[in-house]
């Protein structure tokens, strides 16, 4: 320190000890860089304030001249003017190496100037925020010609002193525009005694300057220092700057209305509505964003960023960056170093009286200054205000929702919420209409421990508001308003602990339909999840069975046009609340003429799915678990990633990810980030919680990158690549570096997958060159091959070995075994030896998509190109389950980190969840499609083939197994029961035709004569002919019981079916079609062919004959259909119109009608008097098959009256014929539905899905078609 300094400190030292408070001086010279925390500990440590002041001044003639030019400004600030007037004349001027470390390389004449005026230094800890910074000076320059304000606003710790201090830290700023010198006062909350106090100080300050005259007497009143300032600034000062720090009344401001240029901090963005002049304003976020807070923690402890624990990376979002709550947790961390979980807890259970005040600011701990931003409120804003602790957080809310909550008109609203947005004690997201509002997560922390006693009764008085506004019931329309009660009623009611409200609501049909409808099931689901414990109170199986239902039906709710939820809830087990709610609507609706259809024999098929989701408007080819298990992500054909609960499919990210197909996703270690690749070559890695891009990869992969996968373990992570490749197929890479760390040679084909052993010692790859390789991590050298194509025998195949393709490879929970899949096949071998212990061969028509071992169990799960999922157990070699449910191909199956879920995604759009103990103690057999019914009267009888290749008979509504045949050599194709003796037909693959009875089993008839697969059988009304079409070309017609057989050759291509004509007259006809695009007939009684017509170029898929047999119709692959006369047989009409092939055809029951189905899922009624389009029955868009139908037309049936058309495709449709709108669709839960069979009444309908399960539906009571 200069002896000039040093020698008045001396002088004055009597003095300054006699009046001084160190405790309030020492705040701001900490906040300077000057004293450190263990002086001003030694400096409190004196009993008195006398002692006290002594010890500081010790302190200081020890110290530099930035100690004395701090000592003086913090006179200044603490309004001790008259104390700073005998330290003046002697402030020394700072070194070039002093001056730099105090002002950062600010000029001296900068630093002369701020130091003069008081404004505060740089705090210890400085991270700068440029885009407000020069928000700020923007707005000064503003001030350079005229007098104006500059208001910058924002709530309590946003950071706005320290902003407006550094904003004028600029030598052009300050000699361009305040030459006269930039003078800082702290206002904060005063009354007029204390505000007299400071314009005092300012006053002093400023005469200071003038003359060394000290006896000039200060101004006795605000208005008279208000007009000392006035003069001052106009006649001596007039290019000067004042700052006014954390204003909060205008009273206050108005003393400063004095015609000059102001620069003012304040929470209270209205506050210079009171004052005269230009004003300009600049808002300050109330966060910092997070790399940002982290530096400034990481400068707070002298570490580095990448060294911080977890806890800062959670203090800094727990605070949302709040530069208040990251400074006062930095200064404390600086003191103790290793409480970073003990201060992270304090903010997680909101004690903030317990994160202490750091050096300079006003309040002793936190809470005390959110408290004061509320003290500022009237008593009935400050009781509104209470109102919002019941928000929830990052949660915005429409006035129209406050509006029901106070019971107060919108515009009475909007002015209340206007003043709270003015002070700062609220925000308002303008970038919606309806403007939205919402509390930053401190504010409502806040509020919500100083009000925790409260709680139940605020959440009450929402339900009790809500149902007063709303009492003809919820709201209808998708607005913010409604969004707002549809997602937060059921959370304010389990708070409010309305317990019977809540059930009341939640198992109720219609709550589920309506939210459903506005915001989907996902949200729903995770309402039955969170409040799980509640409703459990009062019925756990009823809470079960709501989210059973949405869980399974979830992806149907996601359709538009909306579904019926009532009709959905029809296919709910029987024993259900879900059932029972919806059969008691149905009845009601059907009394008044509405179509349902119960499904009668539901009670006999347990659902294994968990959950059905549709996260993409396209093919899933990737889905996986995060590490912990709570999220999924997704990727596929639409470009997207997206990322949803596990629990309820809630999406919680959305991402358009890439270019192209993104073909694989997998997590970080962490689950923080998520890797991407795809057909465009790149691969990116992104911030999950975020949605933000962190780091692109491309230019080393040439062709797509078909897998990615993170090292399962933190120690050291790594990102696998795999591709497309040549050569340079895979590679490993470091997320801290652009290029790849390391590139594995040695396949010389395309790599599909890659995958690391459990403790992450080695990288296993599978190649179409039909080898998997296992390569060290650490080196990239490749240390054992095992060549695949040798395993596959050379007669198992016309290709050459390139055409054994490995897919996939999975490791054993212990790492010592590797599984690997190509073909259809799975290979297990010993990872040390490389010796095979086991191979699992699946169905032949089938290839093994993908494959993963269970991380805690003997499980391996393969997806299948044939639609299903089958569990095996590798230590027995046993298949354990097979899980159905997916309308196309399954690219990926992958298991939760506990083992306890499988999920599976398909190119059906969807992903399904499987409970992994369920599927796997399940022994469901499957139906399938190859199936005749019979109605007798209220009976109904349905024979077909089940998935072990037995016959299964199923009697009555309930659809009750009677008879079960024993496995069958060759696989049925066909059934066909007799009407009038106990006997069903079986066609076989190999051409065998099998009569047996039934129920006991007896075979009555074995008919040999086909030489290929039978397609279709059907009995003569007297029972005593069988008539047979065969992938052989030939139709024949039995004398069955005889063996006695008549040949009906002639076409080209396969026969797949019949029509009889006229079979009740003497002399009957059979019509039979082919691929070859003929249509023959023949006369039955002798076996020869009448007509020969060549119908169409291309094949005929179906027929049908008019009731009257005056008509016959032809349905082709040509996309058109043709009907004909039975009496010339000359083509009558000509129907064009389809764009797809025309697969099914029906006559109505009058003859006046055909309907004909295309594989577009399009349906067109045509007139039959003179062939013209009537309807096209179809839905307003494709469904996520890409259909208008779910996939083919296969079947069409008219009632009686010929007032409705059933039809089948992915699903079951029923039409009005007059209007063409669909009157009702029933979902299966498989898909790809060959046919339908129609009772009489027109009131029971039966038919399997692909999936093999048997509806049996009837038409729900009350209503008339």
């Amino acid at each position: 320190m200069e002896e000039r300094a040093r020698s008045c400190l001396l002088r004055s030292r009597g003095t300054l000890e006699q009046d001084i408070k160190a405790s309030y001086l020492m705040d701001h010279m900490i906040s300077d860089g000057v004293l450190t925390g263990d002086e001003e500990d030694r400096v409190l440590s004196k009993p008195t304030r006398r002692e006290q002041a002594a010890a500081l001044l010790e302190v200081l003639l020890r110290k530099d001249n930035r100690a004395y030019i701090s000592f003086y400004n913090a006179l200044i600030r603490e309004s001790y003017g008259d104390l700073a007037s005998l330290l003046h004349n002697d402030l020394p001027q700072l070194s070039p190496e002093g001056e730099k470390s105090f002002s950062n390389g600010i000029s001296s004449f900068v630093q002369g100037i701020l130091s003069e005026g008081g404004v505060p230094q740089r705090p210890m800890v400085f991270v700068n925020r440029p885009g407000l910074l020069n928000q700020v000076r923007e707005k000064l320059y503003q001030l350079q010609t005229r007098v104006g304000w500059v208001t910058v606003f924002g709530m309590a710790g946003s950071g706005k002193s320290v902003l407006a201090a550094e904003a004028v830290r600029d030598h052009s700023l300050i000699k361009e525009c305040f030459p006269d010198g930039v003078h800082w006062l702290s206002v904060g909350q005063c009354e007029r005694a204390d505000l007299l106090v400071r314009m005092q100080s300012l006053c002093f300050r400023l005469e200071q300057n003038l003359t060394s005259d000290t006896s000039l007497r200060p101004p006795s009143s605000v208005d008279e220092a208000k007009e000392r300032l006035r003069f001052l600034m106009l006649r001596r000062f007039p290019r000067a700057l004042v700052i006014l720090d954390d204003v909060w009344d205008s009273f206050a401001l108005r003393a400063f209305d004095i015609q000059c240029r102001v620069l003012l901090t304040t929470r209270n963005r209205s506050l210079t509505d009171s004052v005269s002049g230009q004003k300009y304003s600049v808002p300050v976020e109330s966060g910092l964003d997070e790399e940002k807070a982290l530096e400034i923690l990481a400068l707070y402890v002298n570490g580095r960023l990448h060294n911080l624990p977890e806890q800062a990376r959670c203090i800094v979002k727990e605070c949302k960056g709040s530069p208040l709550v990251v400074s006062l947790i930095g200064a404390l961390l600086r003191e103790f170093p290793d409480r970073w979980g003990y201060y992270l807890r304090q903010l997680q259970k909101k004690q903030f009286q317990r994160i202490r005040k750091s050096s300079s600011y006003d309040y002793e701990a936190l809470d005390q200054a959110m408290d004061a931003s509320l003290q500022v409120l009237n008593d009935e804003h400050r009781e509104l205000y209470k109102d919002l602790s019941v928000l929830e957080k990052d949660v915005k809310v429409p006035a129209k929702v406050l509006s029901v909550l106070w019971d107060l008109e919108l515009e009475e609203v909007e002015d209340v919420l206007q003043e709270f947005v003015n002070k700062s004690l609220l925000f308002r997201d303008c970038n919606q209409r309806p403007y939205l509002y919402y509390l930053h997560d401190l504010q409502l922390d806040f509020l919500t421990e100083q009000n925790r006693s409260q709680l139940a009764e605020l959440h009450s008085k929402v339900v009790r508001q809500y149902r007063q506004a709303y009492t003809d019931g919820p709201p209808t329309s998708a607005d913010v308003e409604g969004l707002y009660w549809y997602r937060f009623l059921p959370h304010h009611m389990a708070r409010a602990g309305l317990s019977k409200e809540l059930y009341s609501l939640m198992f109720s049909l219609d709550w589920v339909k309506n939210k459903a409808q506005i915001m989907g099931s996902a949200h729903l689901i995770n309402d039955y999840v969170e409040h799980g414990a509640v409703l459990d109170q009062e019925n756990s199986e009823v809470r079960l069975q709501f989210q059973e239902f949405l869980s399974l039906n979830g992806h149907q709710l996601e359709q538009r046009p909306f579904p019926d939820v009532v009709q959905l809830a029809l296919s709910q087990p029987h024993f259900s609340e879900v059932y029972r709610q919806a059969l008691q609507k149905a009845k009601e609706r059907a009394s008044k003429g509405q179509l349902y259809l119960d499904w009668v024999n539901r009670s006999n098929l347990e659902s294994l799915s968990r959950l059905v989701l549709h996260p993409h408007q396209n093919s899933v080819y990737y889905a996986c678990f995060s590490r912990d298990g709570s999220k999924i992500a997704s990727c596929g054909a639409s470009k997207t990633l997206r990322v949803f609960k596990s629990t309820s499919g809630e999406k919680l990210q959305e991402i358009q990810a890439h270019d192209d197909e993104v073909l694989c996703c997998a997590f970080s270690p962490d689950d923080r980030h998520i890797a991407t690749c795809s057909s465009d070559r790149k691969v990116k890695v992104w911030n999950v919680e975020k949605g933000t891009l962190l780091r692109v990869f491309m230019d080393e992969h040439e062709e797509q990158i078909n897998h990615c996968q993170f090292t399962n373990t933190n120690r050291h992570v790594l990102l696998a690549t795999c591709s497309n490749d040549k050569f340079m197929n895979a590679k490993l890479w470091n997320l801290n570096k652009k290029t790849s760390q390391n590139t594995m040679f040695g396949h010389q084909e395309p790599v599909n997958h890659c995958c690391f052993s459990p403790d992450d010692t080695y990288i296993a790859t599978s190649s179409s060159d039909g080898t998997m390789k296992l390569f060290e991590v650490q080196t990239a050298n490749e240390c054992k091959s095992f060549d695949i194509k040798t395993l596959f025998p050379e007669n198992d195949d016309d290709d050459d070995d390139t055409s054994v393709i490995v897919k996939c490879s999975t490791w054993s929970a212990d790492g010592s075994r590797i599984f690997c899949a190509a073909k259809n096949t799975v290979f297990m071998f010993d990872v040390a030896t490389q010796d095979m212990l086991l191979e699992i061969r699946t169905s032949r028509l089938s290839t093994v998509q993908y494959c993963q071992a269970c991380p805690n169990s003997q499980l391996l799960a393969l997806a299948l190109s044939h639609y299903t999922v089958e569990l095996w157990d590798f230590e027995a070699n046993k298949k354990m389950a097979e899980c159905s449910g997916h309308l196309s191909w399954v690219p990926c199956v992958q298991f939760s980190p506990s083992g306890s879920l499988l999920l599976s995604c398909s190119d059906d759009q969807t992903i399904r969840l499987w409970e992994t103990e369920r599927v796997h103690t399940s022994s469901a057999v499957a139906l399938k499609r190859d199936f005749d019914v019979h109605f007798n009267r209220n009976d109904i009888t349905v024979v077909a083939a089940d998935s072990k290749n037995r016959l299964q008979v199923r009697s009555g509504p309930a659809g009750t197994l009677v008879f079960e045949s024993g496995e069958q050599k060759s696989r049925i194709r066909s059934t066909c029961i007799c009407r009038q003796t106990p006997a069903v037909a079986l066609g076989m693959e190999d051409g065998t035709v099998q009569v047996l009875e039934v129920p006991s089993g007896h075979t009555l008839a074995t008919l040999l004569g086909h030489t290929k697969t039978v397609h279709h059988c059907l009995f003569t009304d007297d029972g005593q002919t069988l008539i047979t079409s065969s992938e052989d070309t030939t139709v024949r017609v039995w004398r069955w019981r005889t063996g006695e057989c008549l040949i009906l050759a002639g076409h080209k291509e396969p026969v797949r079916k019949f029509h009889l004509l006229g079979s009740s007259s003497s002399s009957p006809a059979l019509l039979s079609w082919s691929f070859d695009g003929t249509v023959k007939v023949w006369d039955l009684n002798c076996g020869k062919k009448l007509q020969d017509l060549e119908c169409h170029k291309g094949t005929v898929l179906s027929g049908d004959i008019s009731p009257d047999e005056r008509l016959f119709s032809t349905a082709s692959a040509d996309n058109t259909a043709k009907v004909w006369s039975c009496a010339s047989w000359e083509m009558v009409f000509l129907l064009k119109g389809h764009k797809a092939c025309v697969r099914s055809c029906r006559f109505s029951w009058d003859g006046k009608r055909l309907a004909t189905g295309d594989d577009n899922g399009e349906i067109r009624l045509w007139n039959m008097l003179n062939g013209h389009l009537l309807k096209i029955c179809s839905r307003e868009r494709k469904d996520s098959m890409d259909s208008f139908h779910g996939g083919w037309v296969t079947d069409l049936h008219f009632s009686p009256d010929n007032k409705v058309l059933v039809s089948t495709g992915g699903y079951i449709k029923w039409w009005s014929v007059e209007r063409g709108e669909v009157l009702q669709t029933f979902y299966t839960t498989g898909a790809n539905l060959k046919r339908i069979h129609v009772s009489p009444d027109f009131r029971t309908f039966v038919t399997i899905d692909n999936i093999g399960i048997l509806y049996i539906l009837r038409q729900v009571e009350g209503g008339q078609l």
